[in-house]
């Protein structure tokens, strides 16, 4: 483990005020939580000596059994392993040994160049031909999935991702189908596979939408876990933010996200800011988003605050500049110390001060570049050239008078006629959306 990183007392203070692990733990696996309680030890966020306890709880019921002894070492200062601990390593490399055995076969056939050319999208075609011509059972098959399993646990996920690969190309049994796909998702995201973990995401969500639940409560319970473990791949991978806001403000998943996990919106927070290019009004899907993410911070103020949401309440709901600041600057130590955020502290901070800079451009006739360089936290000299750069890129109809030392703002004004027309054109184009979407219903009744 790396060196424990020093930060101030009140960074500690206020990361530790607002960390999300506790509330986040309940809603991943194991292996999953591992590396979040690994980067907060990284950060000195808490005991270590508490913080070894909870790696050691976590993983003693695995089969990494080396590794959780080396932990019981480290917590009592050298002493001798439980005898549980060695029959537990006996007994995981006898298991390993029957794995092995009983799957050498399956795995064998599955390499045979003529048996993947003959395998076909049906299932039980498949099944009958494998065991017709090869000998390989519903056992067999069975017993990949216990071996993937296994070696899961093992912390073997390379190896459990193909196992549950192959296994699930054969099942034909649904609750392990989709207890495999969960497997091999988190197997793919704790291995770093990002693109193959989106592709998981992808199946897990069509299994829980498409599935019928008998009790709602359930689906709910699933669309959780999705929401957190998606987490991992989004902040992973390139448009992943995009990605994430589309899913998270999707109906479905917004709806379970105030009502089981208002924290999520922290990272919704963190991927609609990110998404400002500097273009400002000129990206439309940053504003859509944006309108999205004002509206539900605004719903949930009284469930769910921190530094981040807290920061588009006071910049877009309250109008609050100095609020705003005060929440930007607490948000800096959260984004640091936050597993899922910390490689997108920067891209945060530069996007939100775009925003601070170009509403405040937007509300005032005539702006104080020294008063404005003090919000941003910047010098005169470094905030005449960010409002500049701001001017050119949002294409705002402005001009700095460096002698006064002012930016002169030219707001043109927009006629009633016109304002009524554009919100005529609105209300037009959301009834259309209304009506399309009943008649798609009703066609969708219909049909089945």
């Amino acid at each position: 483990m790396s060196d424990v990183e020093q930060q101030t007392p009140e960074a500690l203070e206020i990361s530790r005020k607002y960390d999300l692990t506790e509330k986040m733990m309940p809603f991943l696996d194991r292996h999953l939580i591992f590396p979040l309680v690994e980067f907060v030890s990284s950060k000195g966020l808490y005991d270590e000596k508490q913080l070894l306890q909870l790696k050691y709880d976590l993983l003693k019921d695995t089969n990494m059994v080396d590794y959780v002894s080396n932990l019981w070492f480290k917590l009592h200062d050298g002493a001798e392993v439980p005898e549980e601990l060695v029959e537990r390593q006996k007994k995981v490399l006898d298991d390993l040994e029957k794995f092995e055995k009983s799957t050498s076969h399956v795995l064998e056939v599955l390499e045979k160049p003529e048996v993947v050319n003959n395998l076909k999208q049906d299932k039980q075609q498949n099944l009958s031909y494998l065991q017709n011509s090869h000998g390989v059972t519903i056992e067999m098959i069975n017993d990949l999935y216990r071996y993937g399993k296994f070696q899961y646990n093992c912390g073997k996920y390379h190896a459990a991702s193909d196992l549950l690969y192959h296994f699930r190309a054969l099942s034909v049994d649904p609750a392990l189908v989709s207890s495999s796909t969960w497997g091999k998702f988190a197997a793919d995201i704790v291995s770093l596979q990002w693109d193959a973990s989106l592709e998981e995401l992808q199946k897990l969500r069509d299994i829980v939408d498409q599935r019928s639940f008998a009790d709602p409560l359930t689906q709910l319970h699933h669309r959780t876990w999705i929401i957190h473990w998606a987490l991992f791949a989004f902040f992973n991978t390139p448009n992943g933010k995009e990605a994430l806001t589309d899913l998270f403000f999707s109906s479905s998943y917004i709806s379970t996200i105030q009502a089981a996990c208002p924290w999520i919106l922290r990272y919704l927070a963190a991927a609609v800011v990110c998404m400002n290019t500097g273009r400002g009004h000129g990206n439309s899907n940053f504003q859509r988003r944006l309108k999205d993410l004002i509206r539900v911070v605004g719903q949930e103020q009284y469930e769910y605050q921190d530094p981040l949401t807290e920061f588009i309440r006071a910049l877009y709901i309250d109008y609050d500049f100095e609020e705003a600041q005060a929440k930007l600057s607490e948000a800096e130590f959260i984004l640091k110390n936050d597993f899922f955020l910390e490689n997108s502290a920067a891209q945060f901070l530069e996007s939100a001060r775009h925003l601070i800079s170009e509403l405040y451009c937007r509300i005032h006739q005539r702006i104080d570049v020294s008063q404005l360089s003090a919000r941003l936290n910047l010098t005169n000299e470094q905030g005449e050239k960010w409002i500049a750069n701001l001017i050119q890129d949002t294409k705002m109809d402005a001009k700095i008078d460096e002698s006064e030392g002012t930016v002169i703002m030219n707001h043109p004004t927009t006629s009633v006629y016109q304002q009524v027309i554009e919100k005529t054109k609105g209300l037009t184009f959301r009834s259309n959306q209304v009506l399309n979407q009943t008649l798609n219903k009703h066609e969708n009744l219909v049909v089945s």
